[in-house]
């Protein structure tokens, strides 16, 4: 009896053993992933990665949201996609201030891997603090917060490295769904962000790319595993939401358009009512003309890689600029042309090529088929005069 109490001792002294010597680096390792809060920039929420070191006495957050405000250039750099962002420090009261003032919610795993590949961790992490190695081009989609943290795993461990699953393996979930989801709070943001963003958001993304969200990141994390081992432990609030969501009952970007629509029908229609068809012909053609010229500025004059492959010129056409000014009688050949392409994007829509936010949009498009259609009937009024 005693033997086997004495080899029992012996067992549990060299495991014992066998585990500091395998994290003997005074290095607690964690994931931050911050809710999300009522500004657009804070949306989608954020992420950081948390370092104590009990041996040095720090408690430190690297945060790769950061960028310099100040810089003179920063609105023209930020409209033309070419503002760096870089990683930063900062103390974990420091970093906690923001998100206690929004009552925005904080949670944490710890990473439960062994001492070698902490200091693995924070030594790739302070390689990129480097001036020469900090800075990148921020994109929202394929280059930011989480996605610089996302690629640590595979980047400091290798092949053995493996992201959970965050979505079902028959998943049909594009970056535009996700993006209308996170945004169902914000009516006109989601309107102009769904108009802005090309066709290539509407592919259907892989378990990878949905972890440029810091939600899908955190859920990851909860699978992930090197070499079959899970490498976080439970997931936990270190600071509770206080904030409450509301959702205003009418979606104003609806009531405003059908608004449009039904005063450009009744100008069009009403003979009493022709000097407002007129002014809403007008207007719609120049603002439509405008937009596409802005959709395609955001297109091919800038790094915005979601911009690009933008199919909604087809409805928002820029020359209806030079239409909108015009009193030439080609114009109802232009008609013909301008309603064909509306119809075409009705059709890329319906066959999922580049999703339109259509209850909002259709009440815009029907009062643009009438503006095209009275040009036809009149071929070539003076819709320019007010």
């Amino acid at each position: 009896m005693f033997r086997k109490l004495q080899l029992l001792l012996t067992f549990l002294l060299a495991f014992a053993t066998a585990k500091a010597q395998s994290d003997s680096s005074h290095i607690r390792m964690s994931l931050l992933t911050c809710g999300v809060g009522d500004e657009l920039y804070s949306s989608f929420g954020h992420t950081g990665v948390r370092i104590i070191d009990s041996a040095q006495g720090t408690d430190i957050v690297y945060n790769y949201g950061t960028f310099n405000f100040g810089d003179p250039d920063f609105y023209s750099k930020f409209v033309r996609g070419k503002l760096l962002y870089y990683v930063s420090t900062d103390a974990f009261p420091a970093f906690m201030e923001e998100y206690v003032y929004e009552h925005r919610k904080v949670e944490e795993q710890e990473l439960l891997i062994d001492g070698d590949k902490k200091r693995m961790i924070k030594t790739f992490l302070e390689w990129n603090l480097l001036p020469a190695n900090r800075d990148y081009k921020y994109d929202f989609l394929f280059d930011n917060c989480a996605t610089r943290i996302r690629d640590i795993g595979p980047r400091v461990f290798g092949a053995g490295f493996k992201w959970g699953q965050t979505l079902p393996a028959d998943s049909k979930l594009t970056f535009r769904n996700i993006i209308d989801r996170y945004l169902a709070q914000k009516d006109w943001e989601r309107f102009g962000i769904d108009i802005v963003l090309g066709s290539r958001i509407d592919k259907v993304m892989t378990n990878g790319q949905v972890m440029f969200l810091p939600d899908y990141l955190r859920d990851g994390m909860a699978g992930a595993t090197i070499d079959g081992r899970k490498i976080a432990g439970e997931t936990q609030v270190i600071l509770q939401q206080g904030r409450e969501t509301k959702k205003d009952g009418i979606d104003q970007p609806l009531i405003v358009t059908i608004i449009i629509a039904v005063l450009t029908i009744l100008g069009l229609t009403v003979e009493r009512l022709k000097w407002l068809g007129r002014i809403m012909s007008f207007t719609l053609l120049l603002v439509t003309g405008l937009l596409g010229c802005f959709l395609l500025f955001m297109w091919l004059g800038t790094d915005h890689q979601a911009c690009q492959n933008n199919l909604n010129v087809l409805w928002a056409l820029p020359t209806n600029i030079i239409v909108a000014f015009s009193r030439k009688k080609s114009r109802s050949r232009y008609a013909i042309v301008a309603i064909i392409l509306l119809i075409v994007s009705l059709l890329l829509h319906l066959f999922r090529i580049q999703a339109l936010p259509l209850l909002e949009l259709m009440p815009l498009l029907l009062a643009l088929l009438f503006v095209y259609g009275m040009i036809l009937r009149r071929k070539g009024p003076n819709v320019s005069r007010a």
